[in-house]
């Protein structure tokens, strides 16, 4: 099948289900990569989703994209551009209406899989609409409160289901931003799932196999 022209780029892997609206999973890739990175997955993952890996709208010099900048700066030192992720949220929550109408899926059977920076805007996207989204595999990312909807507590999470993943020895998200995301989720009543795995900034294949059987239960 080939890739419709939609707002944002995009490279798909079609459902093996062709007689009714199949399933959706997007990936989002994290800072400075592309729609290739977490498409690796793809072939490993249930044959029933269609499969949607997008490309994040900013693009950085010399290669790669990113959902929002993150700046480095002497006095402030490493801050993130939000207004950006902000802007990328709503991207991704209208291209999800988008994709699912233009490829005819079940957009009341919607997962999103991230990786870093397409982790804390999955949580967004999520946590801000979850109307649109039923599952999000968080991975080596975490909860940014300052991109999320106004009064995003108000929401109804009750068919919102997350899986988060996270490195013992992250050198570049500390393992500590992450775990708080529990504690966050259990008081909006959210079902949810935390683990952590021995390595760095990664997907172990551990982790892989775990959240894989997260997804297929």
């Amino acid at each position: 099948m080939q890739t419709k022209e939609l707002s944002l780029y995009h490279i798909i892997r079609p459902s093996s289900i062709l007689n009714k609206k199949a399933p959706v999973l997007f990936m989002l890739h994290g800072y400075g990569s592309n729609e290739e990175d977490l498409f690796s997955f793809a072939n490993e993952l249930p044959e029933d989703l269609f499969i949607i890996s997008i490309r994040a709208p900013y693009n950085m010099q010399p290669f790669g994209n990113a959902w929002y900048a993150i700046n480095f700066d002497a006095e402030q030192g490493k801050w993130s551009d939000d207004e950006q992720a902000k802007s990328s949220r709503d991207k991704i929550s209208k291209f999800i209406t988008e994709a699912c109408n233009a490829y005819h899926l079940d957009h009341e059977n919607v997962t999103l899989l991230g990786f870093s920076q397409g982790t804390i805007l999955s949580y967004a996207v999520a946590l801000s609409y979850p109307e649109k989204v039923q599952r999000v595999i968080a991975l080596s990312g975490y909860i940014n409160e300052n991109i999320l909807a106004a009064n995003y507590q108000n929401n109804n999470f009750s068919n919102l289901k997350i899986y988060s993943s996270h490195g013992s020895v992250d050198q570049v998200i500390p393992v500590e931003w992450a775990s708080r995301a529990p504690e966050f989720l259990n008081k909006l009543h959210i079902k949810n799932t935390y683990e952590e795995f021995p390595v760095g900034h990664g997907v172990a294949p551990q982790n892989f196999y775990s959240f894989k059987k997260w997804l297929e239960k």
